[in-house]
């Protein structure tokens, strides 16, 4: 079947309908580099929704296209950030992709590419400009490469001034503040699902870490199994109390009773 983009000759206007929009690709059929970039981003995902817990207004994606012209669309020329995140949207439903013109011309609010020996220089070149000047990506962090691979990554990152991106300063732990996040971005290093390495992550302002959703629950678990031991030494203790008052009354009625009797007045 010929697709919009076939019918349509360069210079000629696009025409947009819900059935052109239907028939955009969502994904480019390459895969992920590794294992690493899969986590990774999935990782991001699940601590943005756990930073704004029962929010729906917002939207993050990852390693989907991301359409903001129709000339975009004329040229084939397909972005997909590794990820990113739209504020004040409706996030109460899955995009295969995002299509600005079908959210009110809304583009990504923050964007994070993890950077590799083959993407480095697109990610902070061409991408870079793209996010910076037509995006207008309030902030743009990159990170990388891959330390499972024996990378060392770094953190990158910049927010969108007057004049274009400015560098994010970061802090002596190597965190840079997001104001989009309304939290730290900085390195951790620890296990996410079964794979040990340094990963991105999210740290609220007084630099604890935004647990994932597992972590959450599994804090929850501790806590209630803390609180049910907790409870269950409260009750011991109140037996133990109650047990001694029962031994002490019984130990004053015993030593009365067995005091001898006065005798009578005449």
């Amino acid at each position: 079947m010929t697709s919009p983009v076939e019918a349509v000759g360069v210079g000629q206007e696009l025409d947009f309908t819900e059935d052109f929009t239907r028939e955009l690709p969502c994904e480019d059929g390459i895969p992920l580099e590794n294992l690493w970039h899969r986590l990774q981003i999935n990782l991001l995902d699940d601590c943005v929704h756990q930073l704004w817990r029962g929010r729906t207004d917002f939207y993050a994606g990852g390693n989907m296209f991301v359409y903001y012209s129709l000339q975009q669309v004329q040229r084939q020329d397909y972005k997909g950030p590794d990820f990113f995140v739209v504020k004040d949207v409706d996030g109460s439903y899955v995009r295969p992709c995002w299509v600005a013109w079908r959210e009110g011309g809304r583009l990504p609010d923050v964007i994070v590419e993890l950077l590799s020996p083959s993407t480095r220089g697109v990610d902070l070149g061409a991408k870079k400009a793209l996010y910076e000047q037509v995006f207008r990506t309030r902030e743009y962090f990159c990170y990388g490469p891959d330390p499972t691979q024996g990378g060392v990554p770094e953190l990158l990152g910049w927010v969108l001034g007057r004049e274009g991106y400015e560098e994010l300063a970061a802090d002596e732990r190597g965190w840079r503040w997001s104001r989009v996040f309304g939290a730290w971005v900085g390195e951790w290093e620890g296990e996410y699902h079964g794979a040990r390495s340094r990963w991105l992550r999210l740290y609220d302002a007084e630099g604890r870490l935004i647990p994932t959703e597992a972590e959450a629950e599994r804090k929850r678990a501790e806590a209630a199994q803390a609180e049910t031991e907790a409870e269950r030494r409260r009750a011991e203790a109140a037996e133990a109390r109650a047990a001694a008052l029962e031994a002490e009354l019984a130990r004053v009625q015993a030593l009365l009773s067995s005091q001898p009797e006065k005798p009578s007045q005449p």
